[in-house]
């Protein structure tokens, strides 16, 4: 298997707590973990910012 290399940036994002809730009640409902919905929701902002 080849060894990828990412460039990584930590995020730290502040949430309320209904917001978290709802983060959490997702993955727990998909079985992803919330980076990888994170990730998922980003890639689709930048496929709507062609303006």
């Amino acid at each position: 298997m080849a060894n990828r290399k990412w460039a990584v940036k930590r995020l730290t994002i502040n949430l309320a707590s209904q917001e978290a809730q709802t983060l959490d009640n997702y993955c727990n409902t998909t079985g992803r973990p919330a980076t990888d919905v994170i990730r998922e929701l980003i890639r689709k902002l930048g496929a709507t910012a062609n303006v």
